[in-house]
């Protein structure tokens, strides 16, 4: 299903992201990305990544931001060696804690960055969406850290399943608005998230939370998140003295596992490994999994591979966790899957489940779903080649996930 590419071709792409090359000038990671948008943004995204060039390489406010990582966010998170886990998969098992930064997932890193980039761009407020809640409730404590009013749109479906995480957003200040239209997921929550820039572009900042998008978003986040990636390598060589043979996370738009895959892509020996939705099975509806099942398209400003039927309609997606149910992928991903940097695996809701009570039991860590995928991608691979040294990017907490839980592996037990 996806497009065919040679070898060369391939390897072309690949050397020039090694090298630093993407995004080019067009906003390109090889063939995907850009930015296909209405006319009436064009303007406020070319502020913007005039303003992204000018302010992320600025010693000012890169002071700022790692100020805030350091002293908000509570950088760097722990890296945890994993004792039973290595034990039951015969392997050694390493575990990049982000479920230990403030709001309790990854998201904070790019929410905090982001929030303190559109100050200094003169935004008067904040839009942002969320999925899993997480970014929400990111968006959210930024905004009221930095002094800025914030307006998240999740999903109704999203509301019901992550009701916990809309408590959190409120008590942090932020207007929560349910989106009723489309499939009421992620996919419609960023839908609304940009009908209201274009429709306010003046003084709004749009503060998008996956490494998806129109250019410069999909640079930012990986910019903003690689924060992940360069702690875990510094950690594995001081705690481990190695790099890990595999880094493993989980993909749904992508940020959590660009910015931890991205400082370790120029290390030959290390694969890595992203795990996609599986959701119920390989039919289209019935999983989030972009970059197994998906072919080249556009959506939301973004050339990039995507979950559509032969006529290219954009499909509705299924996964249990609210975080992966996505039908696109950031296009940095796309251009490493076409280039062979990095393997692609699907990892099915009862696979993820049973990961997730593994980890609790074995543990004491209740991760959240998106991030169980990664789990079971792990130790699949761990069962494969033993003895490996396996370091996987746990993005996030479980607590917002119990209210699906309690319908799934707690049923009948409480």
């Amino acid at each position: 299903m996806a497009m065919a590419i040679d070898a060369a071709q391939a390897a072309e792409w690949l050397d020039r992201e090694l090298k630093g090359d993407y995004p080019d000038a067009r906003g390109r990671f090889g063939p995907y990305g850009g930015a296909y948008v209405p006319e009436t943004l064009i303007p406020s995204l070319e502020k913007l990544a005039a303003g992204v060039k000018r302010w992320l390489a600025d010693p000012d406010y890169l002071a700022d931001f790692h100020s805030e990582l350091n002293t908000f966010v509570g950088r760097p998170t722990a890296l945890t060696f994993a004792p039973t886990l290595s034990k039951q998969w015969g392997a050694e098992v390493w575990l990049k804690r982000e479920d230990l930064a403030h709001t309790g997932a990854h998201k904070i890193n790019n929410a905090i960055g982001q929030a303190l980039l559109a100050k200094r761009l003169g935004a008067t407020r904040i839009v942002a969406e969320t999925g899993a809640g997480q970014h929400g409730v990111a968006s959210a404590a930024a905004c009221a850290r930095l002094g800025l009013p914030c307006t998240v749109y999740m999903g109704a479906v999203d509301i019901e399943r992550q009701a916990p995480n809309v408590g959190r957003m409120k008590l942090l200040g932020a207007t929560v608005v349910p989106v009723t239209a489309g499939d009421q997921t992620l996919r419609a929550a960023v839908d609304e998230a940009l009908r209201d820039w274009v429709t306010n572009p003046d003084g709004t900042y749009y503060l998008l939370g996956s490494a998806i998008g129109p250019h410069p978003y999909p640079y930012i986040v990986r910019e903003l998140q690689s924060v992940i990636g360069r702690e875990s390598r510094e950690q594995m060589l001081k705690q481990a003295a190695a790099l890990p043979d595999l880094v493993v996370a989980c993909v749904g738009g992508g940020s959590n596992s660009i910015g931890m895959f991205h400082p370790f892509i120029n290390d030959a020996s290390v694969q890595i490994l992203g795990i996609e939705a599986g959701g119920r099975g390989a039919g289209l509806g019935d999983n989030s999994a972009t970059l197994s099942f998906g072919r080249p398209g556009v959506l939301q400003g973004c050339y990039s591979m995507l979950l559509q039927d032969s006529d290219g309609q954009i499909q509705e997606t299924h996964s249990v966790s609210a975080g992966l149910d996505y039908p696109g992928v950031g296009p940095e991903h796309a251009l490493l899957h076409s280039a062979g940097r990095v393997s692609y695996e699907s990892v099915t809701d009862d696979e993820a489940l049973e990961a997730l009570a593994e980890c609790c039991e074995a543990e004491g860590i209740i991760p959240a779903i998106e991030t169980a995928h990664a789990f079971f991608g792990a130790r699949r691979y761990a069962h494969a080649n033993p003895g490996k040294r396996i370091l996987i990017c746990l993005s996030g907490r479980g607590d917002k996930d119990m209210p699906t839980l309690q319908k799934t592996l707690l049923k009948g037990k409480i």
